[in-house]
């Protein structure tokens, strides 16, 4: 999938653990982890705003897209 979710960097720039951010946006820990794995399939913008009211970033700062295109280069420059 070209989202990337990059909720651990956002959470580790906050210093702020899964447990905490939990309890902030009241989803339970399987939920976040879930997201903050790359797992999900969707995310409701309620959970949105709570996570980036909570983390003080932007959307954007959470989520990125990466077109085919580059996540082919970026790989073939890896090996």
């Amino acid at each position: 999938m070209p989202i990337i979710v990059n909720l651990d960097v956002m959470m580790a720039k906050r210093k702020m653990s899964l447990n905490e951010l939990s309890e902030k946006v009241e989803l339970t820990l399987s939920n976040l982890s879930i997201l903050k794995t790359g797992k999900a399939k969707a995310i409701r913008f309620s959970t949105l705003d709570a996570i980036c009211k909570a983390l003080g970033c932007q959307p954007g700062d959470i989520l990125e897209y990466v077109n085919d295109e580059k996540r082919i280069t970026s790989r073939q420059d890896k090996q």
